[in-house]
């Protein structure tokens, strides 16, 4: 067979097919060069959902007459001209292939005036046939026009779907630019029709690109009324931007959004780690919610990976993702019961309720009585065992229900009643608290264990007789150079072979379990995230069965002291708006959602 030089149209075409997969596609490259160009006002003229018509017009700083024939050439670019401008690049475009694969399949319009000059200036390409340049009257910045899109690549056309279907995928892609980008203005119209404007905001925040306005607008009131602030740097690193509390979950990951250096991306290192954040809180199935923009020196990350510029390569990757589950670890440990969404506030450590002087004893309740082999496995500390520690809920205080008590009324107020001998109803300064008593008190002393364990620190029991095991080449590799982390998470192994591994010692915690493929698992997490939480979930499932086993059960009678000092346990544990199971603990109704039910003031 014949080696040959192919054609540049046909080279065009082909690129078209990684870069251009749908009208979507070319309404993003189009409005990130607008972007670049460094536009506040954008406005996208749509029709039959992009496939007829894609125009772009901005006010940005438009393009020299002369440079128009190259803006349609393969690899030219004014964005990079260097390796080291690659290795560092901070604008959202930059391989210069856009604007030339969007030509070679469409009927192709290009219209610009750059600031000074005095007339702007036309280029049509026909699907890659490049015209001339001619004088054309325009104001100061760019227009791009795209008609039918891919009717020259038949095959392509046929695999576009419905106006609605496309028209829906470009409306999905401006929300995320949108959040990202509240500064600029975008003006959508379809089939000749206004059909949305996002409002640009001069004013935001100092040092931030966070809009509250234009969260509320892109994912409707219920997330931003969840929503908890996050701001955090450390480690040449910053992670800020919303996250929905748990109780606001999803039945898909349609509301995630993560940004690198301002670009939307999708990373499964980045992800991995948000879903391990809320591993401990959120009900099994269910999706979290967030929109979080991370920033880093563009230098620590490889935004040259995919054409279509969606996916990223951390150079430090075992550091971002443990900086991400950290931080948002930490933010999520606060969301007390009681405590209110703070949607609009950076992140900050809940107001502590002044206890007025105690008037009670302990409280009757306590963590079940811990099996004796997890009180075995930890010598005692200050006279007495961990067992103790985790069982014996501190002293708390209560009192009757005063009209104005002193230091304000506390956030889960305080208790009124029974209910069915499975729900404690309390009332507060905002109206009524209902409490599910199991599942907060099941909380409360898993948070409890968790704590004797963490003090305690890891304890490793030696085989007595070591376990061989087989394994593939890559985790024996992987075993052999992580050996340092396998120890440090209670595992002894050692290469006995090319596929083989002798496993000596394992967490004493977790003896009676299946290690083997514990450690497998821990072997894949290190191979696919260079980090693993494996030993610490698994350890946190038996502690959490533990505290449910221990938790007050269904239909036990709690007097009124108990009840409150329920509800005071409750608002100092953290994460104690979920069970262990990620059900919520409590909920309330406010006054006026009550006087709604019964007509008062109509």
């Amino acid at each position: 067979m014949t080696i040959r030089q192919l054609p540049d149209t046909l080279i065009n075409q082909i690129a078209a097919g990684e870069v251009v997969e749908r009208p979507a596609s070319v309404v993003k490259e189009l409005v990130e060069n607008a972007l670049d160009a460094g536009a506040r006002r954008i406005d996208i003229d749509l029709e039959d959902g992009g496939i007829r018509l894609i125009r772009i017009r901005d006010d940005g700083g438009g393009i020299d007459p002369a440079e128009l024939p190259l803006a349609v050439q393969r690899h030219a670019t004014s964005k990079i001209a260097s390796i080291d401008d690659l290795e560092a690049v901070a604008t959202l475009g930059f391989r210069g292939e856009a604007l030339p694969s969007v030509a070679s399949v469409s009927r192709f319009r290009l219209t610009s005036r750059r600031n000074g000059n005095e007339h702007g200036a036309l280029l049509q390409v026909e699907g890659g046939k490049v015209g001339e340049v001619v004088p054309h009257a325009h104001p100061p910045g760019t227009t791009v026009e795209v008609r039918d899109l891919f009717y020259n690549v038949p095959a392509r056309r046929k695999f576009l779907r419905a106006e609605r279907t496309e028209l829906s995928h470009i409306e999905d892609w401006l929300r995320t630019l949108a959040l990202a980008r509240p500064d600029v203005e975008l003006r959508v119209a379809h089939n000749g029709k206004a059909s949305r404007r996002w409002k640009g905001e001069a004013q935001l925040q100092e040092g931030s690109m966070l809009s509250d306005v234009r969260l509320h607008e892109a994912l409707g009131e219920d997330f931003t009324r969840s929503a908890l602030r996050v701001d955090h740097a450390g480690a040449g690193m910053r992670l800020h931007g919303w996250i929905a509390q748990p109780t606001y979950n999803r039945a898909s990951a349609d509301q995630q959004y993560l940004y690198v250096n301002g670009r939307s991306v999708r990373d499964r290192n980045v992800s991995h780690a948000i879903r391990q954040a809320y591993a401990d809180v959120l009900f099994h199935g269910r999706h979290p919610a967030y929109v979080l923009f991370l920033e880093l020196d563009p230098r620590g990350v490889d935004v040259n990976v995919h054409p279509a510029k969606h996916e990223v390569r951390f150079r430090e990757s075992r550091l971002v993702h443990d900086f991400v589950y950290r931080t948002l670890h930490a933010a999520l440990a606060e969301t007390r019961a009681g405590g209110a969404a703070t949607a609009m506030q950076p992140m900050q450590a809940p107001h502590a309720w002044s206890m007025p002087a105690p008037q009670q004893s302990s409280i009757g309740l306590r963590v079940a009585d811990a099996p004796s082999a997890y009180a075995a496995l930890y010598a005692p500390r200050d006279g007495g065992s961990f067992a103790d520690a985790a069982e014996s809920p501190a002293t708390v205080a209560a009192m009757p229900m005063p009209d104005d008590a002193p230091g304000g009324m506390p956030p889960l107020g305080f208790a009124v009643a029974q209910l069915h001998g499975i729900y404690i109803l309390a009332e507060n300064a905002d109206g009524l608290v209902v409490v599910d008593m199991h599942a907060a008190h099941e909380r409360i002393g898993y948070e409890k264990l968790k704590a004797a364990h963490d003090g305690a620190g890891l304890r490793t029991q030696p085989l007595l007789v070591p376990s061989s095991l087989a394994v593939s080449e890559r985790e024996a590799d992987v075993a052999e150079r992580e050996a340092g982390t396998l120890a440090r998470l209670g595992f002894e192994v050692q290469r006995s072979g090319p596929q083989s591994l002798l496993l000596r010692s394992v967490p004493a915690l977790l003896a009676h379990g299946d290690v083997e493929a514990l450690l497998r698992d821990v072997l894949t997490d290190l191979r696919e995230h260079g980090t693993t939480r494996r030993v610490a979930e698994t350890r946190d499932e038996l502690l959490s069965t533990m505290a449910c086993h221990g938790a007050v059960r269904a239909n036990r009678r709690l007097t009124l002291h108990e009840m409150n000092a329920l509800l005071r346990e409750m608002e100092a544990t953290e994460r104690s708006g979920q069970c262990n199971h990620g059900r919520p603990t409590w909920t309330r109704f406010g006054l006026a959602e009550m006087d709604r039910w019964f007509l008062r003031g109509r």
